[in-house]
Order: C-alpha cells, then structure tokens, then sequence
C-alpha cells in the first residue's frame, strides 16, 4: 500500500508539472505573441504622432518619443526571444555561453531605458507643474535631450556586469551564484521594483498636487490680467492632457509591476532551500508570468496614451488621414 501510495503521488506530480509546463508554454507561446504584435503596432504610432511638429519640442513629449523608440527595442529583441524560449522551446540561450551573456545584457538595458524615461517624464512633470520659475526652468528640451542620451548611456554601462558574472549552470542561463547572486538579486528587486515605483507614485502625487494649485490661481487671476490668463489656460490644458497621459500610465505599470519584485524578493530568500520538481515548474510558471505583465504593461502604452488625451486622438486621426488613408483615396 505504500509502494502504491508514493506512486500514485509521483504520478499526480508529474501531471501537474506537464500541466504547467505546458500553460507556461502556451502563454508564452499566444499570449506574448499577442503582446509583440500589439506592441510593436503600439510603440510605432506612438513614435509617429509624438514625430508630429506640434509636439515633439516639448520636454515631456520627447521622453515619451525616446521610451516609446525604446520599446520597439525591447519587444523586439527581450520580448522576442522570451518567446522562442519558453514559446517555442529554443533554448539557445542555455547552450551557448555568449548568447546567455548578451541576451541578458540586453534584456536589462531595454527594458531598464524606456522605464526610467517613464521617470524622468514624471520628474519632468513635477518640474512644469511647479509654480516656482526656477522649477520650471528644469522641465526644458535641451535638459530633456541630455537626460534622454545620459540615461541610455548609464544603462548600457551598469549592465556590463551581466557580460561577467552571468553563466550557464545545469543548462541553464543564470547570474553566478553565491554572494554575487544575493547581491545581484538585491540589486534587481530595488532597481526593477521598489526604487522606480516609488519615485513614479512620489512624482506623480506631487504633480498632482501643483495642479491643484495652478487649477485654484487661474479664476482670481483672470479678474487682474486680460489677455496673459487666456495663454495660461491654453498651455495649462495641454500641460494637462500630458500629465494625465502620464499619470494613468505610472498607474498601470505599478499595478503591472508589483509581481516581479515580489518574486525576486521570494526567490532570494528561498534560494537555499531544496524545491520539489512540482515547486520549480510553478515557480518558472509565475517567474515567466511576471514579466509577461511587464510586457504587457509596455504594450497598453498607446492605449493609455489614446484614452488619457483628446489631444492625442486628435494627432492620431489626423496622422490615419494624412499618412494611410491618403495613399487609398
């Protein structure tokens, strides 16, 4: 009877693991593939309408250009060989040594960039909105042209220590283990969860907050000034529009990337502790699953932007006349 018993789990366990093996495969497999096609249709309009002349001067506008080109980046490369990783089960990255190191080097950088333009956009915003000149003065094209190369720059060299320290063990395509992988995870959990979530709430509420003031100074100053309030107002509008554009994107992407820090957090503190083959398929299964909302979170950018703006449906009807239905008509 107990020989039966240990059989019977053993098979229950093998099923389940086939079963979640499979899901994670499929997942992978339709459900990012479905976010690579919306994704890349998404960050492409994205980079037409902010291209338009009426726009892209403006500071906030150009990181929304500069994360959006960073996108296309990231679904087509990070995304795409996630896919046939865990897709399509070619697992080029856990056979050869080169191919491990920089498929994670450039998995990090893509997807480090387009975030922290999402955070200096927020910054940026806190700034335009501030009431003090010399807060506004921060919130300028040429400033957002130097940030917008530096931080490419930054990333691109904090990350070579994946070039190093990453290797393949037991066939598989991981940081090195033992304090550099205690630190390394330490390091992604603040990088990737707590440090950028934390700065896009802070930002975001303070900007918020010098809306409201900007809102409560417009009336009492319309009684005073004629022709200066009708100018405010204008810019204060659009201003506006870009601030919520942005705010409703920092919502879904804290919403979207809580997970993943969670998992890393777990993951680091479990990491000594001797896990049945059942326990690892699942936690493959919500390790995959947690960047798939981060993806997710980088392809619902156009539609954020489309149901935040009237301003950013106007360009983008007007983009579908000029530029495609042109040609047909």
């Amino acid at each position: 009877m107990l020989n039966n018993t240990e059989i019977r789990i053993d098979d229950n366990e093998i099923y389940w693991c086939h079963f979640f093996l499979l899901l994670n495969r499929n997942i992978s497999k339709y459900g990012m593939g479905l976010i690579w096609i919306v994704g890349n249709i998404g960050s492409t309009m994205n980079c037409f309408i902010f291209l338009q002349s009426n726009l892209r001067k403006n500071p906030c506008v150009m990181y929304f250009l500069a994360s959006s080109a960073s996108q296309f980046l990231t679904f087509n490369f990070a995304l795409l060989t996630r896919i046939l990783q865990f897709g399509h089960n070619i697992q080029a990255v856990n056979t050869y040594l080169w191919f491990c190191k920089i498929r994670y080097y450039l998995f990090y950088v893509f997807v480090a960039i387009p975030r922290y333009y999402i955070i200096l956009a927020s910054i940026d915003r806190y700034f335009a909105s501030s009431s003090d000149i010399n807060r506004r003065r921060w919130s300028s094209p040429k400033i957002a042209l130097r940030l917008i190369i530096g931080n490419s720059l930054f990333w691109c060299l904090m990350y070579i220590q994946v070039l190093i320290f990453y290797e393949i063990d037991n066939n598989d395509c991981s940081f090195r283990n033992g304090i550099y992988g205690m630190f390394f995870s330490i390091y992604i959990i603040i990088d990737s969860g707590i440090f950028p979530l934390a700065i896009m709430l802070i930002c975001g509420l303070l900007t918020i907050n010098n809306i409201r003031k900007i809102k409560s100074r417009i009336r009492p100053l319309r009684v005073v000034v004629v022709i200066q309030p009708v100018r405010l107002a204008r810019i204060s509008r659009k201003d506006l529009q870009f601030s919520r554009m942005l705010l409703n994107q920092i919502c879904i992407w804290i919403i979207l990337n809580l997970i993943n820090p969670c998992y890393l957090l777990y993951r680091t503190l479990t990491d000594n502790i001797i896990k049945s083959p059942l326990r690892l398929t699942i936690e493959l299964l919500i390790n995959n699953m947690s960047y798939f909302l981060i993806y997710l979170g980088f392809s619902l950018t156009f539609f954020v932007y489309t149901l935040s703006s009237s301003m950013f449906r106007r360009e983008f009807y007007r983009l579908i006349r000029r530029k495609l239905l042109h040609h047909f008509i």
